[in-house]
C-alpha cells in the first residue's frame, strides 16, 4: 500500500515504511499554545515530557499520567535543545546565556559550556549525550540574529561549529568546523557514526538542506562527513533514531523517516512545520513531535534508543 493511509496522518512512500506504523494509530495533538516547540526530552521516571517555547522563553511540560501541560521553566534563557544524561540530568542549550547547562536533581543549574577559546559560543542549539558521557552540541547564530529567540549580538567566534565537552575536565574541543548551521544531531544505536543536519538554506537560497553522515573514531574526531539525505520539503532540524538506525527527522511537512541508508520511506504529515522529535512512553514507542505552535504524537511500531 502506498500513498496516505486516510485518516491517520501516515503516508507511505516505500514498503519498509509499512511496518513502521500501527494500521489504525492516529496523530494526536496533545496540546497548542506555543510560539515555537523545540527540544522535546522524554523523561522516563517521571512519565513527562519537557521541551522549549523558544520565544515565549519557557519550557513546557506535559504529564502522560492525566496529559495535564504546565511550565517547567520561566524564564529559561530562552531555552532550545534538551537531553538527558545517564544519572537522569537534564542537558539544555540556551540561546540567551549563549551556554549548555544541566539542572541538577535538587533543580539548581551547572553551566557546563560557555566559551571556545575564550570566546563566547553563538547561541548552542541541540545537543546529545554519548555513552561514555561527553556532551556534543551543535553552535548555530540562530539566537543572536535577532532579538526573537534570544538577543541580537555580533557572533565573537565568527563561524558556526560542532562541539564536545569533556565530562571529566570540562575542556571543549570543535569536532567539525565546515558547517554552514549545524543544528539538529543523533548517534547511530552503537556510537560509530553522528548524524548532524545543516539548516544553512534558511538564509541562504543556494545553502545547504540536508543531514550529513560522520564515522566517530576512538580518539572522539569525527570523519569527513558525507551527505546522508537531502530534505524534500523545508529543513532537517532535529531528529531521532530508531533501534534499526532509522532517522525521523523534522521536515517543513512533518516528520521525514528514512532509511538507515538514507532512502525517504514514509512520512508524518503535521499541519505545521516541525522542530524536533524525540521517542518516548513506557516502551519508547511513542514519537513525540514538537511543531510550530503544538505538541503531537504518534504510537509507531519501532523503538527510539
Amino acid at each position: 500500500m502506498f500513498g496516505e493511509i486516510e485518516g491517520t496522518g501516515f503516508e507511505v512512500i516505500s514498503p519498509a515504511f509499512e511496518g513502521c506504523v500501527i494500521g489504525h494509530a492516529r496523530v494526536e495533538r496533545l496540546w497548542t499554545g506555543a510560539r515555537w516547540c523545540e527540544g522535546p526530552v522524554w523523561f522516563a521516571a517521571g512519565r513527562y515530557l519537557v521541551w522549549s517555547d523558544i520565544p515565549n522563553n519557557r519550557m513546557m511540560r506535559w504529564d502522560e499520567t492525566d496529559g495535564s501541560v504546565s511550565e517547567f521553566r520561566s524564564p529559561s534563557n530562552n531555552s532550545n535543545g534538551n537531553t538527558i544524561d545517564s544519572q537522569g540530568r537534564l542537558i539544555t542549550c540556551e540561546h540567551l546565556t549563549r551556554c549548555v547547562t544541566r539542572t541538577e536533581h535538587n533543580g539548581t543549574l551547572t553551566t557546563l559550556a560557555a566559551v571556545s577559546n575564550g570566546k563566547r559560543f553563538n547561541s548552542p542549539n541541540d545537543v546529545v549525550v554519548k555513552a561514555d558521557n561527553t556532551i556534543w552540541f551543535t553552535d548555530p547564530d540562530y539566537g543572536i540574529l535577532t532579538d526573537y529567540e534570544g538577543e541580537q549580538a555580533n557572533s565573537e567566534i565568527n563561524a558556526c561549529h560542532v562541539y564536545r565537552v569533556n565530562p571529566d575536565d570540562g575542556s571543549v574541543t570543535v569536532v567539525a568546523d565546515d558547517y554552514i548551521k549545524p543544528n539538529g544531531l543523533a548517534f547511530s544505536p552503537d556510537e560509530n557514526y553522528l548524524y548532524i543536519s545543516d539548516t544553512g538554506r534558511s538564509h541562504s537560497t543556494n545553502g545547504p538542506a540536508h543531514i550529513r553522515k560522520h564515522s566517530v573514531q576512538r580518539d572522539g574526531t569525527l570523519g569527513t562527513g558525507e551527505v546522508f539525505a537531502e530534505c524534500g520539503n523545508g529543513l532537517f532540524d532535529g531528529f531521532r533514531v530508531d533501534t534499526a538506525g532509522r532517522l525521523w527527522t523534522s521536515a517543513a511537512d512533518g516528520v521525514h523517516c528514512l532509511d538507515s541508508d538514507g532512502t525517504l520511506i514514509g512520512k508524518i504529515h503535521i499541519p505545521e512545520f516541525v522542530a524536533n522529535v524525540c521517542f518516548g512512553g513506557a516502551k519508547r514507542n511513542r514519537l513525540f513531535i514538537c511543531g510550530t505552535t503544538s505538541l503531537y504524537s504518534a504510537y509507531l511500531s519501532v523503538n527510539g534508543i
